[in-house]
């Protein structure tokens, strides 16, 4: 970690301790949430948020009247409704909102929400272009908000754990390929449902595009937003890398590549999307790291479908949502196999927010790291986009 990265964290955590919310939390308050899109993502999250003890919902806001009653139901059906955000941010009466949106609402809602005085729960990634950054960490910090990107590993107990056993203990040695895959996620395939093809009456489209050029009523954008650079971040990159690779990034305190390469294309479904069905990156870092991302569609297996391996000098670490595995090597010999289970990771990296929203402590995962687990996608996808070996810029720097 660099001294300009260590002075701005040790400041923004003092500005944290220091500030309160739109009203002083004892612990026994509820916290008062409002939820900005309502889909799929959303609606779950909000279920799982139901779970956990203190919360209240205010408001809920989409640009869909029937995902608007939906979530209104999940709160009980007693929570206003909004069709514009920030109507929604305007209520005196929130503390904190949870931002489920395309990618390319996210770093706008997120600055609005900080000025407004709301801490902020974000879906990955945190921004969809590499200049988005700076200005999140500059509203966030300016006005003293908790801002948690949706990287739920870094509240994982097994993930905490194969940290604290295996990576920092430093049974590991040196690292010097950090392996990371995603093959066959279904979810990138959604298809249209039948009667959407006409865009519903009460389903505002061009509040949906907001700053992206306007054009016609378009429902696999709207439904499979993967398939799609301007609203999904490069598809399976900024949906599947960024989880993968800010795993990397807090097990070895990386943060910036120093090159990316790229290569990949659209190999099986040429359906009108522009965003490759089948990807690899290779990401590398001033540490003598490289870290390599795999992805394609076009597999009709899920076996070993999705997972990271480190390759160190002293084992391999194998690990991703279903538990991990660790082979120790010759420096290690006889340490033996640990393994973890799978744990609800959505339900300790929310809670996780929830408790800072209260003690104003750094969340696990921060707008720092979440704008550098951001950008090793967006330099991946500028170096597919390009065909060129891509370095990194001094104005990707926060």
């Amino acid at each position: 970690m660099n001294s300009s990265r260590r002075a701005f964290l040790q400041t923004a955590a003092t500005g944290l301790g220091a500030a309160s919310a739109s009203r002083v939390l004892s612990a026994n308050d509820r916290i008062r949430l409002g939820a900005i899109g309502t889909g799929s993502r959303g609606s779950y999250l909000m279920k799982i948020l139901n779970t956990l003890p203190d919360i209240e919902w205010v408001a809920v806001c989409d640009i869909y009247d029937v995902r608007r009653q939906e979530a209104v139901q999940l709160t009980g059906g007693r929570t206003a409704a909004y069709l514009d955000y920030r109507e929604l941010l305007d209520r005196k009466d929130l503390d904190a909102v949870l931002v489920a949106t395309p990618d390319h609402w996210h770093a706008q809602m997120i600055t609005d929400a900080c000025k407004a005085g709301k801490d902020v729960y974000v879906e990955k990634p945190m921004t969809s272009l590499p200049e988005q950054g700076r200005g999140v960490l500059e509203a966030a910090h300016e006005h003293r908000r908790i801002v948690q990107v949706g990287v739920q590993q870094r509240s994982g107990p097994h993930f905490i754990e194969a940290k604290e056993k295996i990576v920092d203990t430093g049974l590991l040695g040196q690292v010097t390929v950090a392996r990371t895959w995603w093959n066959g996620n279904r979810g990138y395939l959604t298809p249209v449902p039948p009667g959407m093809e006409q865009k519903p009456a009460g389903l505002d489209w061009d509040r949906y595009l907001g700053w992206l050029p306007q054009r016609p009523w378009d429902p696999k954008r709207y439904f499979n937003r993967f398939a799609y650079w301007d609203i999904s971040t490069g598809g399976q990159s900024g949906g599947l890398f960024v989880h993968l690779v800010d795993v990397v990034h807090w097990y070895l305190g990386a943060d910036r590549p120093r090159a990316a390469i790229a290569g990949g294309g659209i190999y099986q479904y040429d359906d009108g999307r522009d965003t490759p069905d089948t990807v690899n990156f290779i990401l590398e870092y001033p540490s003598r790291l490289n870290v390599t991302f795999e992805a394609t569609l076009s597999t009709s297996t899920l076996r070993d479908n999705a997972g990271i391996e480190f390759q160190g000098s002293g084992g391999v670490l194998s690990i991703f949502r279903g538990g991990y595995n660790y082979w120790p090597g010759e420096p290690n010999k006889g340490v033996g196999e640990l393994r973890g289970d799978k744990s609800p990771l959505e339900i300790n990296h929310l809670k996780n927010w929830l408790d800072c929203i209260r003690s104003r402590r750094r969340p696990n995962a921060d707008e720092v790291s979440g704008h550098y687990s951001a950008m090793a996608c967006h330099i991946g996808n500028i170096a597919y986009q390009t065909r060129d070996r891509v370095s990194w810029r001094k104005e990707w720097e926060v």
